[in-house]
């Protein structure tokens, strides 16, 4: 087995993690703000090139099959309309509105352009939890976001370090995987090591950015939506603050509105582990990962709902002090997917038989444009598609 430098970038909310994994330990790491890259992406490009890699597995938003940088045929668009889902028109009206959403959108995708361009071969892009083939078609149904490729990235984390821990196969592990990030939530069921079913981003409860899972209601009474209309309406919008923090502090003291706001943010995520539950009966551990899972008031009131569970937080690779999860899986997912330390695992999860677009499994009427635009845009822009052949679309189309 050959030793290979793998770098990963987690886009965040809050920072943009680029890390280094060697040998199964992290050797590299560096955390930008969000808003600074943002600005400059200049500054994630010299973070990138300065671990001198030999692979980078490049943010890859709601997630693709395993594809390498030269069987992107353009980059831009690949970066825009497959793994943003967005358009050029969503991102240019965004950044004229001075939405830093959508300039994070603008910058990964100039961080996508220089990693295919530069690395060729040697870049790769790793898949979103709808698209693994472990989680049964049923529960995919009208369904984009079950969690994006940064929350497969601490699951995959999550699961790795759990083995090692326990010294156990990654076939006895079965566990819900918690990931309360800075702006989205997923909690994702593990059975015998692989994905079995997940609820995340805005299918999930309210989050600090997201308003979560809307009544169709409000969606209806709404005449037009705007592509970063999904980064609004969570507690952090409607307490005008961006701090957890001072939401946890409200609750202590029974200060309202903040207080309501801190709860209804932690009776969201007890509720979506209790709807991971009520079809996987066997998990016998819960493991807290991403920003807001460190939050001590957060990891006290979730076991206080789940009191005969094993509440933990997840641990991170050996060699890793300021990197999150997240960051530290797309690292070690793409190091397994060329054969090193973490290929088992990789091969375990099914991670490498991903197919399809997370668009596939779209039903509604009014969401068929939608789901044919993205199919499209993914078809034209990899060289190598790789489409599910057992998709309802797909056979379809």
């Amino acid at each position: 087995m050959s030793i290979l430098r793998v770098v990963g970038v987690d886009p965040g909310t809050k920072s943009f993690d680029v890390v280094c994994v060697e040998g199964g330990k992290v050797v590299y790491e560096k955390s930008l703000e969000t808003a600074e890259v943002a600005k400059n992406p200049a500054i994630l490009i010299e973070a990138i090139d300065a671990a001198n890699p030999d692979y980078v597995v490049g943010p890859s938003g709601y997630g693709v099959p395993i594809t390498f940088g030269d069987e992107v045929r353009d980059a831009r668009r690949f970066a825009v309309e497959v793994l943003l889902l967005s358009t050029e028109k969503d991102i240019e009206e965004g950044v004229k509105a001075g939405e830093l959403g959508i300039w994070v959108y603008d910058a990964l995708a100039k961080v996508v352009e220089h990693i295919v361009k530069s690395y060729g071969r040697k870049a790769i892009f790793i898949p979103s939890i709808t698209l693994l083939p472990s989680i049964p078609m049923h529960r995919k149904i009208n369904k984009v976001d079950m969690g994006t490729a940064d929350k497969l990235a601490a699951t995959f984390i999550a699961v790795y370090t759990l083995a090692q821990e326990r010294g156990i196969p990654y076939s006895n592990i079965n566990t819900l995987v918690v990931e309360l990030g800075y702006g989205y939530n997923a909690v994702i069921a593990v059975k015998e090591g692989r994905v079995v079913d997940a609820v995340g981003g805005t299918t999930a409860s309210i989050g600090t950015l997201t308003g979560g899972a809307l009544d169709l209601e409000i969606a209806a009474h709404v005449s037009s939506w705007s592509r970063w209309d999904v980064f609004y309406g969570g507690i952090f919008h409607i307490g005008k603050t961006y701090d957890l923090n001072v939401l946890a502090k409200a609750y202590e003291k029974s200060e309202e509105p903040l207080a309501s706001l801190f709860l209804a943010y932690i009776e969201g995520v007890a509720k979506d582990i209790y709807r991971m539950l009520a079809v996987e009966k066997k998990i016998d551990t819960i493991v807290l990962t991403g920003r807001h899972s460190k939050t001590p008031l957060v990891q006290k009131l979730l076991r206080e709902y789940l009191p005969d569970a094993e509440v933990t937080p997840s641990k991170q690779l050996k060699g890793a002090s300021v990197s999150k999860e997240a960051g530290q899986g797309y690292a070690a997912i793409g190091e397994g997917v060329v054969g090193g330390v973490f290929n088992e695992l990789v091969r375990h999860m099914g991670i490498d038989r991903a197919c399809g677009t997370v668009a596939d499994y779209v039903y509604h009427p009014r969401a068929e444009e939608f789901r044919r635009r993205v199919v499209k845009s993914y078809v034209e822009t990899v060289a190598k598609p790789r489409l599910c052949r057992e998709s309802l679309v797909t056979q379809n189309a």
